[in-house]
């Protein structure tokens, strides 16, 4: 699943930040709802987070909720002063 409409505030700023969120992951009999997971993506736009730490997040939740085999989540933070940042959080191996 795939997003490029994610946005957090920078915790030292306030200003916000674009991401494209990837999440990957296989489901052992449950998975994710896309409605629902644009409704929890929307729920980061008031709240100050890393890039870093956005990602675990992320990841966490999908395995305390799904509880995939595996999850991998890819944020990619959007160019501020023309440096872009990719970060992955990854819980369990990939088969």
């Amino acid at each position: 699943m795939q997003s490029d409409e994610v946005t957090s505030l920078c915790p030292i700023t306030g200003q916000p930040d674009w991401y494209t969120v990837r999440i990957e992951y296989a489901p052992d009999g449950l998975c994710i709802e896309s409605k629902s997971l644009k409704l929890y993506l929307w729920s980061f736009r008031d709240e100050g987070h890393f890039c870093e730490k956005l990602a675990d997040i992320i990841a966490l939740d999908v395995r305390e909720q799904v509880r995939p085999h595996w999850v991998e989540v890819t944020l990619v933070q959007k160019p501020r002063g023309g440096i872009t940042i990719e970060t992955r959080s990854r819980i369990g191996e990939r088969e």
